[in-house]
């Protein structure tokens, strides 16, 4: 549940690796940090916090000098949220100077951190990239495309990284392509731009050239074209369908495919089977509302914005003395009663986690007027925790785990509870050809978690 970003030959590379990451701040808000290189060493600065917030001055770019740069936006699935865990990670390797950023999970992180704790490696943070780290530069390989290989072979479950030399950069994603990755161009200077999001590319003027395949691993070296080989034969794969459903941007392109398209057509297979009498469609902005705008198009209902989000809350604010009504909630959305008052409505919105906040937006509605309240949610029930990159509660705390729809209904206060099937789900993903995983949708782990 992270962004990765970088630029390779390009004059401005660690300023447009900040406006990378800023585009990809909605992965991750824990920390940031860029790596650059000018050919003879590595720079690195970071700290915690929003993207804004760390480089927060034009002169902390005078100390990443070069036209080589890596970085990361840090949303913790492995370790704490600490300054130690910042990434890229940096190492001085037998290979030189290396630096590492990863989007994803290890499931065998641990049984690998122990095999180098007992080898005598000293680790200094607690997330499970340093133990790439370690691998790579212990691998008996005399290349270091070559120790990237061996290496991978000892990992199980989520990369797409970003591994950075002082003369080089490596993009590479597991051979079932959980996380994505794609692969941009500078059309002015011929460098490169390469991240988790095509949306990144836009606010940095990169074309977007391609998406980084299952197993590649891709080698991009000054005054080369990219170099390309694989580390093993081409995987079903196992796309994670959650970075359509919900986590990446609506604008970005992710595994080939339009996210924004994706949702509404979501919404209008929702349409299809869960049919709702209602005056006005309504989405829970921002995530629910490409789905609902399918939802409105396919259903005939018409479209409406009855819940405003307040766009400049924080992750944090002071509440006040006096007690205020799921206070939580109303600082950051509120209901619109001209569109809501005395109207049947649907409600529409990506998932439901745990059922904390989904009671209080049905209850915010009725409040301001509703008639009805019918909630529609464009994405099957979540049981499962994911392993493989995405924060998420643990099975106990994930309501549909444990509950019947019925149940979550009740919870909800809604008249009505209606989830896309798994088989609507994936009649619509079908357009990017086969090879999902939906484990949290199913308990069907891809790769098994230990």
């Amino acid at each position: 549940m992270c962004g990765i970003f970088g630029v390779f030959g390009h004059p401005d590379a660690a300023r447009f690796t900040y406006l990378g990451l800023y585009a990809l701040q909605h992965r991750g808000q824990e920390s940031a940090g860029i790596v650059s290189s000018d050919g003879k060493r590595l720079y690195r600065e970071g700290g915690m916090g929003l993207v804004a917030d760390v480089f927060d001055s034009p002169a902390i770019f005078d100390k990443l000098p070069g036209t080589a740069a890596t970085g990361q936006v840090r949303y913790s699935t492995c370790g704490a949220s600490v300054a130690s865990n910042i990434q890229p990670l940096m190492l001085h390797s037998r290979f030189g100077p290396l630096a590492v950023a990863h989007n994803g999970n290890i499931p065998n992180a641990e049984v690998i951190r122990d095999g180098l704790l007992a080898r005598g490696v000293n680790f200094t943070s607690s997330t499970d990239t340093e133990s790439i780290l370690h691998l790579l530069s212990r691998a008996d390989a005399l290349s270091m495309l070559d120790a990237i290989k061996e290496a991978f072979l000892k990992l199980r479950g989520a990369y797409a990284l970003l591994i950075q030399t002082t003369d080089r950069v490596y993009l590479a994603r597991d051979i079932y392509g959980f996380r994505p990755l794609v692969l941009g161009r500078f059309a002015s200077s011929g460098g490169y731009a390469f991240g988790s999001e095509t949306c990144a590319f836009d606010l940095v003027g990169a074309d977007y050239l391609r998406e980084i395949a299952a197993g590649e691993i891709v080698e991009l070296r000054s005054g080369e074209e990219p170099r390309s080989v694989f580390l093993t034969p081409a995987q079903i794969g196992a796309r994670c369908v959650f970075e359509h459903e919900y986590f990446a941007r609506p604008d970005s392109m992710v595994f080939g495919l339009s996210v924004g398209q994706m949702r509404y057509a979501f919404g209008r297979q929702l349409a299809r089977e869960a049919p709702a009498a209602a005056d006005v469609v309504v989405p829970v902005p921002d995530s629910g509302i490409k789905a609902a705008l399918g939802y409105a198009a396919e259903s005939g209902i018409p479209f409406d914005f009855g819940l405003i989000r307040n766009h400049y809350v924080g992750r944090t604010f002071i509440e006040p003395r006096d007690a205020i009504r799921h206070f939580g909630v109303r600082v950051k959305l509120n209901a619109d009663r001209s569109v809501i008052g005395g109207r049947r409505v649907a409600l529409i919105d990506d998932s439901i986690v745990r059922c904390t906040t989904g009671p209080k937006i049905v209850l915010m509605a009725r409040e301001a007027g509703a008639r009805e309240v019918h909630v529609r949610i464009s994405s099957p029930p979540f049981v499962s925790r994911c392993h493989y990159g995405i924060d998420t509660p643990t099975d106990g705390e994930l309501i549909a785990s444990a509950k019947s729809v019925e149940e979550i209904r009740q919870a909800l206060g809604a008249d009505s509870l209606q989830y896309l099937s798994l088989e609507g789900m994936h009649a619509v993903v079908s357009e990017g050809g086969a090879g999902w995983c939906d484990a949290c949708f199913t308990r069907n782990y891809p790769v098994p978690v230990t």
